[in-house]
C-alpha cells in the first residue's frame, strides 16, 4: 500500500477488532494516510502481529497494540485507563469489534452478542469522551453495525441479560446491531455542541471473519458473493475521515451515502438504552 503523506498527520485513532477483518484493512488505511493508530483485540499475539503488518504495509511506525477483551467489562476498563495513561490524543474512536453467530454470556452475565457488540463499546466510549472532547472540534466516534438492525423489533432489556436463546443468534445480532445505531443517535444529542461527532454505518455483507464460525465447507459457498475487507472498510474510513461529514452526527450511512435507519431507532429507545447501559458499566 503506498502511503499518503501527512494527510492524516496529527491525527491519532483508535481501532477495535484491528487485528482482522474490516477494522485490519481500516487501521491499515488509516496508518497509510499518516494517523497514528491504535489496534485493539483481545488476543496480543494476533494483535501485535497486526501491528507487524500494517508497519510494513505502510512503511509507518506509528502504530501501537492496545489489549481489549469487549466481552469482559474490567478488561474495557483497564484498556480505556491504559490509553489514557499514555497522554496521547484521541481525535477517532472506531468501534468496529463484533461477533455474529456465537451463543453464549458475557463474563459479566450479558447475551454475548449484545454485551460485545454494544455494552462494551459503550462502556470504552464513555471511558474515552472526555479525551475525544479534548481534541475537538472535529474528533468522531465511529460505530460500525449493519443493515441487520431493521430485522429488530426492539431491545428487551431482560432478555439481554439471558444467554443467546436462537440456535443461528441472528435475532440477538440485528439487537445488538439497532443497540450501535441508538447508541450513536443518543450520544449525537448528548454531546452536541461539544465538538464530538458519532456516525453509525453499515459496512455491507463482507467476506471477514466474523464467519469463523460456519463450516468450513460451506463457508466459501457463503461469501463468494460477499464484499471483499476492502470494500466493506470504506464507509468505516468515510465516517472516520471525510472532511464533508464535520460537524453532522447521529446519522447513519451504508456505501459512504446517508441512509434512513430503522424507525424503531427512536430518541425514547436511545435514552432508556443509555440509562440501562450506564448503569450495568458503573457497577
Amino acid at each position: 500500500m503506498r502511503r499518503a503523506v501527512g494527510e492524516l498527520s496529527g491525527r491519532t485513532f483508535l481501532v477495535t477488532g484491528a487485528n482482522t477483518g474490516i477494522g485490519l484493512t481500516t487501521a491499515t488505511a488509516l496508518a497509510a494516510r499518516g494517523g497514528r493508530v491504535h489496534v485493539a483485540c483481545r488476543s496480543r499475539d494476533k494483535g501485535t502481529s497486526a501491528v507487524a503488518h500494517i508497519k510494513l504495509e505502510t512503511g509507518s511506525d506509528d502504530v501501537s497494540f492496545l489489549p481489549l477483551d469487549l466481552a469482559d467489562l474490567a478488561s474495557v476498563r483497564a484498556a480505556a485507563a491504559a490509553f489514557l495513561a499514555l497522554g496521547e490524543p484521541l481525535h477517532v474512536l472506531v468501534n468496529n469489534a463484533g461477533v455474529a453467530g456465537q451463543r453464549g454470556l458475557t463474563r459479566d452475565g450479558f447475551e454475548l452478542m449484545f454485551g460485545v457488540n454494544h455494552l462494551g463499546h459503550f462502556a470504552l466510549t464513555l471511558a474515552l469522551l472526555d479525551r475525544l472532547a479534548d481534541c475537538g472540534p472535529d474528533a468522531r466516534i465511529v460505530h460500525v453495525s449493519s443493515d441487520a438492525h431493521y430485522q429488530a423489533r426492539g431491545i428487551d432489556f431482560e432478555l439481554v441479560r439471558r444467554r443467546t436463546r436462537a440456535i443461528t443468534g441472528m435475532p440477538e445480532y440485528a439487537v445488538s446491531k439497532l443497540a450501535n445505531v441508538a447508541f450513536s443517535q443518543e450520544l449525537a444529542r448528548r454531546l452536541e455542541g461539544s465538538g464530538v461527532t458519532s456516525y453509525a454505518l453499515h459496512p455491507g455483507v463482507v467476506a471477514s471473519d466474523i464467519w469463523r464460525r460456519i463450516p468450513r465447507l460451506v463457508r466459501p459457498l457463503i461469501t463468494r458473493k460477499m464484499l471483499t475487507t476492502e470494500q466493506g472498510a470504506q464507509t468505516s474510513l468515510y465516517c472516520a475521515t471525510d472532511p464533508g461529514l464535520a460537524g453532522q452526527s447521529g446519522r447513519f450511512y451504508d456505501l459512504c451515502a446517508e441512509r434512513e435507519p430503522s424507525p424503531v431507532a427512536t430518541p425514547e429507545l436511545g435514552r432508556r438504552l443509555w440509562e440501562r447501559s450506564e448503569a450495568w458499566v458503573r457497577v
